[in-house]
């Protein structure tokens, strides 16, 4: 359904709209072309998918859980893998009802130690006494997602410091040959991580290792093509820290900045050919600023990581550190607020369970985000823009498609006063991020009064605030490239 008058535009956008995931620009340094330009990218259908999971669970299991290590050399001794109550089943059940809708399994860290039998090494879990040697975790944990209806992930450490070629092309096709076995064998995977380490260190060879990125990339979409390549990879990035927190402008369009691009190519391979991103710890990635001199621009969305214990593997001295629900809300706020997926590690201890307390604090924390965001306010507003009446339902439905282009100010009003505490928007994602600022204000007496303002909204945008009480509130869209289509709106209070 479609309704376009002079103020209103509102439109329900299906998957084939999805445009392209890198846009070469056409007039680099031309502030307007590149501003045009940023707000034609849009995300690939499998990043919009990814966007919408908002958190991911992140399973840190091996060596180091029995080694007390978070960085294994990878001269352990397999007969110390050997896990005693190990039940993949209850880490997704505790996951599935935290609210977590993926879960990312490491199948092999930096060690080298694999957790599936590989046709490629000993050094796996074949060679450990669980099962009698003849255990595959890997398969465990694939078989309790698809059976609990979680989506799988897979991490395969590109750094490997247990095996002797590392540092040469013989371990890139060692890296490639897991790949192909893994991808083939287990899955479907929706993710594939890969984080930096490994890239500056020098293998048995004294000579730093240069991974064959992109043939890597190559394997993952032929065998894996619902995958998106996060962290080192094209589809999603690292947001630079691991506390769980995005910037406060959180752009998804990000220049690639090689001086020069074959515009003739289809967008899939001018990724994979011309991949290279600004650096993800830069405080400024998406202003106009940063794009300028760009010669094509890309749908490329932040990942937030951190662990719900101090350590990325569990350590029983670490029991008492557990991140409170209070902390865990405020990164929810600071990573899923601020247009990033949280990727949250939760860590099984020795015995192949996540503890409950653990799992208590995960629990207690989904519900009281249910619990924050049960009632939206919204629902008995009167909503205008411009003179033209809204739907209440189009911002409410939990569908960022039906959404509202806001170019003028959308103005909601209540029968009885209202108290906020929290705020909620979600931008149109489909077609494109836009907004570049943004202010919410209440009618209070004498005028209206500004409660809180903010730069980007992107796929979704959180504030908390001191009590405001008000019949009538307005959302301005101050700065934006192109029109801006706000896709959900949420008043809350807590």
């Amino acid at each position: 359904m479609r309704h376009a008058s002079w103020f209103l535009l509102l439109t329900l956008i299906g998957g084939s709209a999805l445009g392209a995931e890198v846009e070469v620009i056409s007039r680099p340094g031309d502030d307007k072309s590149t501003l045009e330009t940023a707000a034609q990218v849009f995300p690939h259908p499998r990043q919009l998918h990814y966007q919408q999971l908002e958190t991911i669970a992140f399973i840190h299991f091996g060596m180091n859980t029995f080694t007390g290590r978070e960085w294994g050399d990878g001269s352990d001794d397999p007969a110390l893998f050997n896990s005693t109550k190990l039940d993949a089943n209850q880490w997704v059940s505790v996951l599935k009802q935290a609210g977590f809708k993926l879960l990312i399994f490491t199948a092999k860290h930096h060690d080298g130690f694999c957790l599936w039998p590989s046709d490629y090494t000993d050094y796996d879990i074949a060679a450990s006494p669980w099962k009698e040697g003849k255990g595959d975790l890997l398969r465990e944990v694939v078989d309790a997602c698809n059976a609990q209806g979680m989506e799988i992930g897979l991490y395969l450490s590109p750094w490997d410091r247990h095996h002797p070629d590392f540092g040469s092309e013989t371990y890139n096709e060692y890296y490639r040959n897991q790949l192909r076995e893994i991808l083939t064998n287990y899955g479907p995977f929706r993710e594939v991580w890969f984080d930096g380490a490994g890239r500056t260190e020098p293998g048995p060879s004294g000579e730093v290792h240069q991974f064959d990125d992109e043939g890597f990339w190559r394997i993952i979409r032929e065998l894996a093509p619902e995958a998106v390549l996060v962290g080192m990879g094209p589809d999603a990035r690292w947001v630079g820290n691991e506390d769980g927190y995005a910037r406060d402008s959180e752009w998804s369009v990000l220049p690639l900045t090689r001086d020069s691009v074959d515009s003739s190519l289809p967008p899939e391979e001018l990724l994979l050919r011309h991949f290279e991103p600004k650096n993800r710890m830069d405080e400024d990635l998406g202003s106009l600023s940063a794009l300028k001199g760009a010669t094509a621009l890309h749908w490329y969305p932040a990942e937030a990581d951190v662990s719900i214990r101090p350590g990325w593997f569990y350590h029983p001295e670490e029991d008492s550190q557990i991140k409170s629900v209070a902390k865990l809300t405020d990164i929810y706020f600071g990573s899923v607020g601020r247009n990033a997926v949280l990727l949250l590690n939760i860590p099984p201890n020795k015995a192949g369970r996540i503890t409950q307390a653990d799992a208590d604090t995960l629990l207690a924390w989904r519900q009281h985000l249910d619990e924050m965001f049960e009632t939206n306010l919204v629902k008995d507003a009167a909503i205008r823009v411009g003179l033209e009446e809204v739907d209440p339902m189009i911002l409410i439905d939990g569908n960022i498609s039906t959404s509202i282009q806001a170019v003028n100010t959308l103005t909601f009003s209540f029968d009885t006063p209202v108290t906020l505490t929290n705020l909620l928007l979600q931008e149109a994602i489909e077609q494109g991020q836009h907004v570049a600022e943004w202010v919410l204000e209440a009618e209070a007496v004498g005028g209206w009064t500004e409660v809180v303002r903010g730069t980007t909204i992107g796929y979704k945008r959180l504030e908390r605030f001191d009590a405001v009480t008000t019949s009538s509130l307005r959302l301005r869209v101050l700065k934006s490239r192109g029109a801006a289509w706000i896709g959900e709106v949420g008043f809350y209070t807590n």
